[in-house]
């Protein structure tokens, strides 16, 4: 965030946090959410805007419902998410580059493949026991968010979207789509069903969004019995 600090400053990483873990969002959901004025939360957005941290954005579907202007909706740019603690660096994509020229793209995958089993290694048998795979993807969320992901999870029709708001190596992952590939593949292993990847943050979507269908679902917490 621009260099602050006091309350102002405190605030305004939280405002941050908030496009980081909800974005896009629109500024009365902010002051809603932080319990301070309309007027605050904007004065917030100018600066991260001014930093080039956060953009405003058009509308989703949903929020162009109904009458109305609808409002603008905020979220990070990279160089915002970047002070969450990105991982990635210009050596990284060297070392997976010079691991592709000299082993192959089968070498990429393994690698991608042991990073991620490594990740949620640690989380496994806290997911695995938790019942469903709503309640499953609930748990890999926790798990997660406790690995920097920032991750939530929403009911959608039959289903839970699982939404990582923060990704450490999307830089990389943008050119080795197989570090994506492989986290898919090992969450529909820890969630015991078939899931689908509908968005991620190294396409340059707002978040990585993974669709975990649910067989006869109802509201959260009234599926099928664990």
């Amino acid at each position: 965030m621009p260099a602050q600090t006091g309350p102002e400053g405190r605030t305004r990483l939280e405002v941050a946090r908030l496009l980081l873990e909800k974005g896009p969002i629109t500024a009365a959901a902010i002051a809603q959410r932080l319990g301070i004025s309309p007027t605050a939360v904007r004065r917030h957005l100018d600066a991260l805007i001014a930093a080039g941290e956060a953009e405003a954005r058009r509308p989703s579907a949903r929020a162009r419902r109904g009458r109305g202007r609808p409002a603008k909706e905020f979220l990070l740019t990279d160089a915002g998410r970047a002070r969450f603690g990105h991982a990635y660096d210009d050596l990284a994509v060297a070392a997976i580059r010079f691991l592709a020229e000299h082993s192959g793209p089968e070498a990429v995958r393994a690698f991608a493949e042991h990073r991620v089993a490594t990740l949620v290694g640690l989380h496994a048998a806290e997911i695995t026991a938790a019942g469903d795979p709503a309640r499953r993807a609930e748990a890999l969320a926790s798990a997660l968010s406790r690995e920097g992901y920032a991750a939530t999870t929403e009911q959608v029709g039959a289903g839970e979207q699982l939404c990582q708001h923060h990704c450490p190596v999307a830089h990389v992952a943008a050119e080795f789509p197989q570090l994506c590939e492989a986290e898919t593949a090992v969450f529909a292993r820890l969630l015991g069903t078939h899931v689908q990847r509908l968005a991620t943050i190294a396409r340059g979507d707002a978040a990585c969004t993974t669709h975990v269908p649910v067989n006869n679902a109802g509201p959260r917490g009234e599926g099928k019995p664990a």
